[in-house]
């Protein structure tokens, strides 16, 4: 019997077996509260604060620099909220992008409604920022600047580095949404030069409800919601030791074989593009070619109805997707495909087909293979 194709991974990413082994030790033996003194508390609070060094370890900060949250949608909301309301009044002023995850914009949309001021910058054709736009945009009042490193929809990787100078030479923070960039890329809050950043567990094969936020030692942060001391009072609760145990048991492993995961996903896209285009010339590949994550592929096919597309695919047990998970029921056009200018006929012809760990050359030729007949029953007449 065939086995279905998985080609979904920038939605999420199967649990990693070493990863399940070590939540499994969390849950069934090392169960203690981490806020509680006695022995079993002890030994989940020192699980916990492993898993702290191994977050901090995989992007080069400090452990205690390390905020545990339930995912990146809570750190992003925690990186703009409490920033702006620590800030405010004095600096009460947001800059980001049109093409954020919407766990930034509407965040950023709701601190508007709040009273904050609100820039969204454009972007290119390959979906990047430019310094110009962003420096002409800063205001006596900003006090934070918020721009993603991997777009979730194309894959465009920004040279975020010009960008937090700017932020820096004029007393504004930065914060970086990087979900995207960590299955594959490089990522070092040093050599960034951010403030904050996000991360999520369940893109790296960790569990689904953990992530992090990175908070720069010394900044300062206004809580979302208030209980207890966990998390430096930022995120109080009882931490969720298995996940933050898979969490960083998940980071280590990534730490130790990006390289050569970059480089199978790199091969794999160059497969998957030349087969696309042999099948279909007349497709176009977005985002910026030079700079990108390779696990990323947002293709538009012409003449062709993207959701016809998706449906005959899940008929054959092909599982990709029309842009981000989180809007998969939104009959919107992609708010990214709108930003970088395509015309509606071509955005309703885009799907995202993103390439994991685990994703062989064989499944790239079975996709391949599927993809003709698939294409031609959803063709638009």
């Amino acid at each position: 019997m065939q086995t279905g194709l998985y080609l979904d991974y920038c939605a999420t990413t199967p649990l990693h077996p070493r990863v399940l082994k070590a939540m499994q030790l969390g849950l069934e033996r090392d169960f203690g509260n981490p806020s509680s003194m006695h022995l079993y508390g002890r030994k989940a609070r020192q699980l916990v604060e492993e898993a702290r060094n191994q977050v901090a370890a995989g992007i080069g900060s400090s452990p205690e620099e390390i905020i545990f949250t339930s995912g990146a949608t809570e750190s992003n909301n925690l990186a703009l909220s409490g920033t702006l309301h620590q800030l405010a009044p004095k600096k009460n002023h947001l800059i980001t992008t049109a093409i954020e995850h919407h766990a930034v914009l509407h965040c950023a949309e709701a601190l508007e409604k709040d009273g904050f001021q609100l820039t969204i910058l454009p972007v290119d054709a390959s979906g990047l920022v430019s310094a110009d736009d962003l420096l002409n945009s800063i205001q006596p009042d900003t006090g934070l600047i918020s721009i993603m490193m991997v777009n979730n929809e194309i894959g465009t990787l920004q040279d975020l580095r010009p960008l937090t100078e700017i932020a820096h030479e004029n007393g504004i923070l930065f914060h970086t949404d990087a979900v995207q960039a960590l299955p594959c890329l490089e990522v070092d809050v040093q050599s960034l030069g951010v403030d904050l950043l996000s991360l999520s567990g369940h893109k790296i094969y960790g569990p689904k409800g953990i992530g992090a936020l990175y908070l720069k030692a010394g900044t300062a942060l206004q809580p979302s919601f208030y209980g207890g001391s966990q998390e430096n009072k930022l995120r109080p609760g009882t931490e969720n030791v298995p996940g933050i145990i898979g969490l960083g048991t998940a980071m280590s492993l990534r730490t130790g074989n990006l390289a050569s995961r970059r480089a199978h996903l790199q091969d794999l896209r160059e497969t998957l593009i030349r087969g696309l285009k042999e099948i279909n010339p007349g497709c176009s590949i977005n985002g910026c070619a030079e700079q990108l994550s390779p696990h990323v592929i947002s293709v538009s096919f012409q003449d062709t109805d993207g959701e016809l597309l998706l449906f005959h695919l899940s008929q054959e047990a092909v599982a990709v997707s029309l842009g981000s998970a989180c809007t998969s029921e939104d009959l919107e056009p992609s708010h990214v495909l709108s930003a970088i200018g395509l015309p509606p006929e071509q955005i309703a012809g885009t799907v995202r087909i993103s390439l994991g760990e685990p994703t062989t050359p064989q499944e790239i030729e079975r996709f391949l293979n599927i993809l003709p007949a698939a294409l031609k029953r959803a063709a638009v007449k």
